[in-house]
This record gives C-alpha cells, sequence and structure tokens, in this order.
C-alpha cells in the first residue's frame, strides 16, 4: 500500500514538471518574444531623395508625324522597249544628269539615218529651186513646195531624235536611288518602274494637328522629333509650311517641317513623335521620372513632410513621407514637369517607393538613384 502511495506521488511530481516545462515553451516563451519584439522598432527604410526644380521650358505641342522626301519619284519610261544597258547599282548616290538606263534604239538609229539623208536631199532640192526662181525658170510654188519639204524632213529628224532620247533615261536631280526592279533584255511598257530616287537631305516631316491649336503653329517655329529607329538621338527643324485648308473630316491641320538630315538616316516613310516648341518659355517645378508611380488612379509621388519654411533634411537623417497624387505634363530627357502637386524645393522620394507607406519613416540615402531608362515602355 505504501509502495503504491510513493508510486503515485512521483508520477504526479513527473507530470507536474512536464507539464510545467511544456508551458513555458509553448505559451511563457512566445509571449516573451512577441513582447520583446514590440517593444523593438524596425530600422527605417533607406532612400534616394532629391529636391523639385523650378524651370525655364518652353511649351511643345505633341504629334505624330511621317517623313517625306523633299523630292521623291518613281522613274519610268515614257515609251516601251527591251533593256539595253543598266548604269546604276541599288542604293546609289547620284548626281542630277547621271545616265542610269537605256532602252534598245538600233531601230530608232536607223530610222534617224534615212530621215537625215531625206533631209539632205530636201535641203539639196530646195538650193536649186531657189536658184530656179531667182532665174525666173520656174514657179514660184515649186519652191514653196520644196520649202514645206525640207521644213518636214527636218521635224521628222527631231521628231526621232526625241524617241531616242526618251529611251534613255537620266537622273532629274540627285538624291538615292532605291532596289532595281528591271534586269539587262527585260521588255517594259511605258509607265512601269524601273527604280526610285529620293532627295534625303534636308528632309520633310508631315504632320497633323487639332484645329483647336492652329494658333500655337507658325513658320519658323522649332520642332523636336524623336525616332523609334535611333532612340538616342533628338533631330531637330523648323517649321516650313502650313496647309491652307483643314481636312473636313478629320478636323486636323497638316503642318510640315523641313530637318536636316545630312547622314541620311532619316528616310521617307519612317514614323516620327514630333513637339512643337513655343516661341515663349514658361517656368515649370520637375522632378526626376524615376519620382513618379503611374497607376490606373492617377500619378503619385512621396513626398518629405518638413515644417514650413524648414531646412532641407540631409543624407542620413529620418524624415515622414506622405503620398501625394499630382497631375504631370511634358518630359524632357529625365525631367518630368508636374502642374499641380507640388512645390518647388520640396523633397520627393526618387526611389524604393515599393517598400514604403505613406507615414513611414526613412532614412535619406546618400547614395545616387537609379537612372531612369532611355525609354519609358510602350503600352
Amino acid at each position: 500500500m505504501r509502495r503504491a502511495l510513493i508510486f503515485i506521488l512521483v508520477f504526479l511530481a513527473l507530470a507536474a514538471l512536464v507539464g510545467g516545462f511544456a508551458y513555458f515553451q509553448f505559451v511563457m516563451k512566445p509571449q516573451m518574444i512577441q513582447q520583446a519584439m514590440q517593444g523593438q522598432s524596425a530600422p527605417p527604410t533607406e532612400v534616394p531623395v532629391e529636391a523639385a526644380q523650378s524651370e525655364s521650358w518652353r511649351p511643345g505641342l505633341p504629334a505624330i508625324g511621317t517623313f517625306e522626301a523633299i523630292q521623291g519619284i518613281r522613274l519610268a519610261p515614257e515609251t516601251a522597249g527591251l533593256v539595253d544597258a543598266i548604269e546604276f547599282d541599288s542604293g546609289r548616290e547620284v548626281e542630277e544628269g547621271d545616265l542610269l538606263l537605256e532602252l534598245d534604239t538600233n531601230v530608232e538609229r536607223a530610222q534617224l539615218k534615212a530621215a537625215e539623208a531625206q533631209l539632205t536631199q530636201s535641203q539639196a532640192d530646195l538650193g536649186r529651186q531657189q536658184e530656179l526662181v531667182q532665174r525666173g525658170n520656174t514657179p514660184r510654188s515649186s519652191f514653196d513646195a520644196a520649202v514645206a519639204q525640207r521644213d518636214s524632213n527636218a521635224a521628222e529628224v527631231e521628231r526621232i531624235r526625241a524617241l531616242i532620247a526618251q529611251k534613255v533615261i537620266l537622273a532629274p536631280f540627285p538624291g538615292r536611288l532605291g532596289i532595281r526592279q528591271v534586269d539587262v533584255g527585260q521588255f517594259v511598257s511605258a509607265g512601269d518602274t524601273l527604280v526610285t530616287l529620293q532627295q534625303l537631305d534636308p528632309i520633310y516631316v508631315d504632320f497633323p494637328i487639332p484645329e483647336q491649336s492652329i494658333e500655337q503653329v507658325a513658320i519658323g517655329l522649332e520642332v523636336q522629333i524623336a525616332v523609334d529607329a535611333f532612340p538616342e538621338t533628338e533631330f531637330a527643324g523648323k517649321v516650313a509650311f502650313i496647309d491652307a485648308r483643314v481636312d473636313q473630316e478629320t478636323r486636323n491641320l497638316l503642318v510640315r517641317a523641313q530637318v536636316a538630315n545630312p547622314d541620311k538616316r532619316l528616310l521617307p516613310g519612317m514614323f516620327a513623335n514630333v513637339n512643337v516648341l513655343q516661341a515663349s518659355s514658361e517656368e515649370v517645378v520637375t522632378v526626376p521620372r524615376t519620382a513618379i508611380s503611374y497607376s490606373l488612379y492617377g500619378d503619385s509621388l512621396y513626398v518629405v513632410t518638413q515644417p514650413e519654411g524648414g531646412e532641407p533634411a540631409g543624407p542620413g537623417s529620418v524624415v515622414d513621407i506622405e503620398r501625394r497624387f499630382v497631375k504631370t505634363g511634358a518630359t524632357r530627357g529625365e525631367r518630368v514637369a508636374v502642374t499641380e502637386g507640388i512645390k518647388s524645393g520640396e523633397q520627393v522620394l526618387t526611389g524604393g517607393q515599393n517598400k514604403v507607406y505613406p507615414g513611414q519613416k526613412v532614412k535619406i540615402s546618400d547614395k545616387p538613384a537609379l537612372q531612369a531608362p532611355d525609354q519609358t515602355p510602350k503600352l
């Protein structure tokens, strides 16, 4: 009986010990860890910051345009014939008057020899008739008939020479040839395309503007042009011509700018993003492109909150931030104009927006922000 009681007491003691350890391990210890963590604050997120700037920008009128050659044609023969000789290579630069192509003229040259022989004979007949008229041995009508025959034969010679000239294709102006469309020995009809010729320097860019913006365009205004084929280069030109009528269907006015193209990289038919710069400048507040967060709900940025008139916080400072929705304007290089929502001098986050939330404390980084990509992604 006594042994059983001792066994029960030992068992209860062991059970109490195990139960106490389990309670500490699974109840008290997690609570102690949680309290300790709550008593510690996470270190502030380090982010790059830059002050908004006031800049003088010339407002622009954006448009979509297409490049057109100053002169551009499809070279074609005026008459049918066999291609006898080709004197050019595809893509070659030519000058005005350069020989490009000849059609077979053997028949015409034979006809020309016969016509010239008849002209020589008619001139000799005219000379004899003139002597006879002076002597009074022939009527005046015979002399007049000889003159008419001489003139008719001379006209026939000129006609055949003109026909031969039509079968010799010369460059009508300097420019760059396209890809050859014919081969030697090929029969071509009148009007068939032989090759294209484009004068590329300078070059035009045509773009429409809505009729509401007519007052913003004038001859001589500067034009900035961006081309997808050369994203690293910005081309410049000036408004050269403005159409005399508004398209009745689109209510757009066609404008033509002239662009220098000495290296001839710009080609007719290429797509162009055009920005017509206004004559006067205006003050705008700008921020780096990386400061703006774009979303369906609006454009926004994070601003460092500081007392009115206080000194801007420097690197290493811990500051509060707030999120502001803003209205953006034009983009120039790495800067974006903000028309509403921020003032010059206010500090904005230029990176790390995905790691912060409104009202959070952040630490201003002494490292430069990431550079914006050369091109914004296209939707």
